[in-house]
């Protein structure tokens, strides 16, 4: 298997949109998005003549940037040359140099930008920075695309918190586990491999001390055939109360206490993005207390039937359907035999 940081450039010329050169740029931060956390995925592409000359995606915390590692594949052929990239470039000294320094030094023209960082290190400082140096700046192109891709670290960037995805598999009638309170293998292979997929994406997983017991899960990255290929990490492991002593999922976070301090703490501590995997009292805590960004729920073809089993959440539910927690579809796939349906949910009054 060809690795994803081993990007291929083409051998001939291409002419192309501002929207297809930001898509390929879209395609290489999929390369970093397993990786580069708590700094975002970021892809670029350098193009000189109608003709990509240089690829790059963020590395590791402490590497490069997408841009400079664009640049240095394009050489010399970038003087003069476009900038693609989907971030706005950052103006600061971190743990890497300004990307817009480099940006000068290479001697490129123009700087196409997909999303402005909301960063306060950044946000505006970027492009001014650019445009101060006489390079020609757009900002805009794929931005919808973008906005998507980097939907947790612009939402941290913005509100200091963690995007807090809820996965659940269910039945079809909803349920979680069987009267014997058994829940394993509820839904098929390629489905549990893409929850092992969006573990890799995430920065911390939670569950509640319910769970560990009654499961004793490892909670890490391992039944997903690319998760080598791409870097992948296990995230940070946190359990909502006590852990019971020889848990697997040790080494992990007892938290006690609300929720919004578990965020606010994680947020703090550079975490993107939460998975909480449940089981139903936690699901249904994050639920009530409106801290769900987005619900990936992964539906198999069985049915448990009856109320006696276990339902996706625990507590008391809306007492009226005017009351009722609504959202809006965002993606549905199918995974082998079994539905993957992913929410997002409207705003609540206040939010």
């Amino acid at each position: 298997m060809t690795t994803p940081t081993r990007i291929q450039l083409p051998t001939d010329p291409i002419v192309g949109t501002d929207a297809a050169f930001m898509a390929q740029a879209v395609e290489a931060a999929d390369q970093a998005r397993y990786r580069s956390s708590p700094n975002p995925w970021v892809g670029a592409v350098v193009v000189s003549a109608g003709r990509v000359v240089g690829t790059g995606a963020t590395r590791p915390p402490g590497g490069a940037h997408a841009e400079v590692v664009a640049l240095a594949a394009a050489g010399d052929a970038a003087r003069g040359g476009t900038l693609y990239t989907t971030l706005e470039p950052c103006c600061h000294q971190g743990r890497t140099g300004p990307c817009t320094t480099a940006i000068v030094e290479a001697g490129i023209d123009r700087v196409v930008i997909a999303v402005a960082d909301p960063d306060s290190d950044v946000s505006g400082g970027g492009v001014s920075a650019l445009a101060e140096a006489d390079i020609e700046v757009e900002v805009g192109v794929g931005v919808g695309d973008v906005e998507e891709q980097l939907r947790p670290y612009l939402h941290h960037r913005r509100t200091g918190l963690p995007y807090v995805v809820l996965k659940l598999a269910a039945t079809l009638d909803g349920r979680i586990a069987a009267t014997d309170r058994s829940s394993t293998w509820i839904t098929g292979d390629e489905a549990r491999q893409d929850v092992h997929r969006l573990r890799a994406q995430s920065d911390a997983i939670c569950v509640g001390a319910g769970t560990v017991r009654a499961d004793d899960p490892r909670l890490t990255v391992r039944d997903w055939n690319e998760a080598e290929a791409f870097g992948a990490r296990d995230p940070r492991r946190v359990v909502l109360g006590a852990i019971p002593d020889g848990a697997q999922v040790e080494p992990a976070h007892s938290h006690e206490g609300p929720l919004e301090g578990l965020l606010a703490d994680l947020g703090g501590d550079g975490v993107l993005q939460l998975l909480v995997e449940g089981g139903a009292d936690v699901a249904g805590r994050f639920h009530r207390a409106g801290l769900v960004d987005r619900y990936v729920i992964y539906l198999a073809p069985a049915i448990l039937g009856g109320d006696d089993s276990v339902p996706m959440m625990a507590g008391p539910g809306s007492s009226t359907m005017a009351d009722v927690a609504r959202g809006r579809f965002t993606a549905v796939s199918r995974l082998g035999d079994d539905l993957r349906i992913d929410m997002v949910p409207d705003p609540r009054p206040g939010q």
